[in-house]
């Protein structure tokens, strides 16, 4: 019998982000009697989202009409809108009336995502939703039919050794009608629901980037507020990636700025970390930051597969919202839209089915939503855009990415949709690239990992166990540095994995867990797959402010 106690739900949601969030107040909103709980990894709400973010607010004017009288959101409507290619020394402008309509960002605001979140929260409270930060759902639960039937937190008070601490606390199962999983990127229960409902068996291998950020007070004489800007080229053109940076001039005389960096690539000597400090040189960027103050640091992987990597949504007694299942829109560097309004079609297919006395079957009905909504006609109208890039790089691949954009927003349907393949089987090996010379950190605009992760405000418990497990242990000092020139120091962003003892000849894989800011991007771009990221004690990991 298990030593866990059990609460009863309606609904319970994993995952309190933009689309989360939507689909407790549109349960809410469709019937005030409903049971609907939020679980929350993140210290409080906001904690762990990040994005740039220039927001859509599409879904969110069918949501909460009313959300410019109170949201900080609305503070910063966007107002000039800049698409840079750069080179090593200078840029050029890429005129928007050559890009299709779709990329505009009219009528579109710049903010935090993370503050948005704690807004949404408040709403989602004051309609009676239970929000509960720090409890990580940690397992899935399911009845003898397979079918979910809820989740259960994670134990609290675990030492490193799997024994029980003074303050130990078993974990909360929570049995709900339905669960919705809102976990963004790669989250660690929908891996392994997708795999169990062979969710993913028809669409194309989902497929990310990482994106890295920073907050920067500025001058006052520099900042342009509502002013957004993205490149592509440099300095990811020199090493055959695609990415590209944003740099978003925001409300309070800040400046939010960041690199994504195309989980694709080949070079295993590719830094994304130091790609972006690298970026943050340009003539074109580093004037901005000059006199100015970084006030913190993190980073995240981006679902960038589109409309041909969604899978299947629904199956018995849950669905997948949000980037969950991966609903961004590439070319427009955007997904929070698209992720509330899946969070809210699937509050209303699961009230319908509440209502009509069903619980845990398959929300067929939510799938067919989707597949007919707007989300469907704005990301299927860029589904070539990514993939032909990938395929044809920065330079051709833009153009023929545009070409596939503007014929569709045409109605002149292309019959084809390219596929992808997974981020990790693209890394090649370390003895074909020549070594990447990156420049040291000068502590003025440029900076060190540790420096970065330590305005991130993360932190774990150290008596824990590893939430960062390896299949097999052998594989790092087996594989990875023999190949792939121990890629994993270079891919992840917070210095989590070092090899140490390289110097005596006998190289060791460290893992600093502690260091970890939840980006996923270990349990992506392994080329074994070998790393498995797992929840940590609740509570743990980044402590964004306003990201």
């Amino acid at each position: 019998m298990s030593e866990r106690e059990a609460m009863p739900a309606d609904v319970v949601v994993v995952g309190a982000g933009p689309a989360g969030l939507a689909a407790a107040i549109r349960l809410k909103q469709l019937n005030s009697e409903l049971e609907v709980v939020v679980l929350e990894k993140g210290s409080e709400v906001g904690a762990h989202i990040l994005s740039g973010a220039a927001i859509d607010p599409r879904a969110l004017d069918e949501l909460l009409p009313d959300w410019r009288e109170t949201c900080p959101l609305a503070e910063t409507p966007i107002t000039a809108n800049h698409h840079w290619v750069l080179t090593r020394g200078g840029k050029w402008s890429l005129p928007e009336v050559l890009m299709p309509p779709l990329m505009s960002n009219k009528g579109c605001y710049t903010g935090s995502l993370g503050t948005l979140c704690r807004w949404l929260a408040e709403q989602a409270e004051s309609l009676g939703v239970q929000v509960f930060p720090g409890f990580p759902a940690a397992d899935v639960l399911y009845d003898e039919s397979g079918a979910v039937i809820g989740v259960a937190t994670q134990d609290m008070g675990v030492a490193a050794d799997g024994s029980h601490k003074p303050d130990y606390q078993p974990g909360i199962e929570l049995h709900a009608k339905y669960t919705l999983f809102a976990e963004g990127a790669r989250g660690h229960l929908t891996k392994p629901v997708k795999a169990r409902f062979e969710l993913a068996k028809d669409s194309s291998p989902q497929v990310y980037g990482l994106g890295i950020k920073e907050l920067w007070d500025v001058a006052a004489g520099l900042h342009a507020p509502g002013t957004v800007i993205h490149t592509q080229g440099w300095p990811l053109s020199e090493s055959e990636t695609w990415g590209g940076g944003f740099l978003y001039h925001q409300a309070g005389g800040q400046v939010a700025l960041g690199f994504v960096t195309a989980l694709d690539y080949a070079n295993p000597w590719v830094d994304p970390f130091k790609e972006f400090q690298r970026w943050k040189t340009h003539p074109a960027i580093r004037p901005v930051l000059e006199g100015g103050r970084r006030v913190t640091y993190g980073a995240r992987a981006i679902n960038e597969g589109g409309w041909q990597s969604v899978p299947k949504l629904a199956f018995p007694g849950g669905a997948l919202v949000g980037c969950a299942a991966g609903f961004v829109n590439v070319p427009r560097i955007k997904g929070t839209h698209t992720a509330m309004k899946s969070g809210m079609l699937a509050a209303e297919a699961v009230a319908a089915a509440i209502a009509a006395g069903r619980a845990h079957d398959e929300q067929a009905e939510y799938d067919a939503a989707v597949r007919t909504s707007w989300i469907a006609e704005e990301l299927a109208t860029v589904r070539n855009a990514q993939p032909l890039v990938a395929k044809f790089g920065g330079a051709l691949g833009t153009v023929l990415a545009g070409a596939d954009m503007w014929l569709r927003t045409l109605r002149l349907r292309l019959p084809f949709t390219l596929r992808h393949h997974s981020d990790a089987s693209a890394t090649q090996r370390a003895d074909i690239y020549p070594r990447i010379d990156y420049p040291k950190p000068d502590g003025v605009v440029t900076f060190d990992r540790l420096s970065s992760v330590f305005l991130s405000g993360t932190n774990h418990a150290e008596d824990q166990p590893g939430h960062l497990l390896l299949t097999d242990p052998t594989v790092p000092e087996r594989i990875n540095w023999p190949l792939y020139g121990g890629l994993e120091a270079r891919f992840c962003p917070a210095g989590v994995y070092e090899y140490v003892g390289v110097e005596e000849g006998s190289p060791h894989l460290v893992i600093n867990a502690q260091n970890c800011v939840h980006c996923k991007t270990c349990d992506i771009k392994d080329p074994t797959q070998n790393i498995e990221w797992v929840t940590p004690e609740g509570g743990g990991g980044p402590n964004y402010p306003n990201m």
